[in-house]
């Protein structure tokens, strides 16, 4: 059985998970659903303001430590990709066996989400740090605004770049999940076409747009599994 440690995206906690939590736990997997820094409702300003890639990587290899974790699964949703590339970068000292991005951003030495990302989300990050200069605000979702629990996200974390040696390209298994449902405005697109010609990558399409955890669960705690159970095949 696979030990999932599952990383959201940008203005996301644990809760993102709520409804995949449950049905891996039942299939007998173990779960590790993380709130990164600066997106728990205690932190103050200066910790929001303060918070960056890095911390975010520190907050995924405490879990390891803590839990004692030798053998995990990274998942990473969106900007949590960047996350987990960065805490399998040397940092969790060959503790993780498989990563899992789940739409999500597989950088490159050098690459920030900010890079990454298309003009479109750039602004986003732009105008929605207005008021602040160091968090920006969660984007307006119509036609309900979005879930109510999203948080303002450290803009620090999505600029920083990301300084990776070699060693995540080590990490045994690596898949890359494609959310086929919001083809207008995914991000992804070119980064399915290049990790497909990657041998070293598993490529799988869902067909949800980028939210996959609330709109298909189900469909995505299946996938996350059939993941684990084909890497360890």
């Amino acid at each position: 059985m696979a030990t999932f440690v599952l990383v959201p995206g940008a203005w996301h906690g644990s809760w993102a998970f709520e409804a995949v939590t449950p049905l891996l736990e039942r299939a007998g997997h173990t779960v590790h659903a993380l709130t990164l820094t600066g997106l728990r409702p205690d932190d103050d300003d200066a910790t929001v303001a303060s918070a960056n890639l890095d911390t975010h990587a520190a907050d995924v290899v405490s879990v390891l430590d803590r839990a004692r974790i030798t053998d995990a699964t990274l998942v990473g949703h969106s900007y949590g990709g960047m996350v987990i590339s960065a805490a399998a970068a040397d940092r969790a000292g060959g503790r993780v066996s498989h990563l899992i991005h789940l739409d999500a951003y597989v950088p490159r030495d050098g690459e920030s989400c900010w890079s990454l990302t298309t003009e479109n989300y750039r602004r986003l990050f732009v105008e929605g740090a207005a008021d602040t200069g160091y968090a920006v605000r969660p984007p307006f979702r119509a036609p309900h605004g979005g879930d109510p629990r999203r948080r303002p996200h450290p803009l620090a974390s999505l600029v920083q770049k990301i300084r990776l040696t070699g060693a995540v390209d080590r990490v045994p298994r690596r898949d890359f999940i494609y959310c086929s449902g919001w083809e207008d405005d995914t991000p992804f697109t070119g980064l399915r076409a290049r990790l497909q010609a990657d041998p070293g990558w598993r490529v799988h399409d869902i067909p949800t747009a980028h939210n996959a955890m609330r709109e298909a669960p189900g469909a995505v705690a299946e996938l996350l599994i059939r993941c684990a159970l084909e890497g360890n095949a």
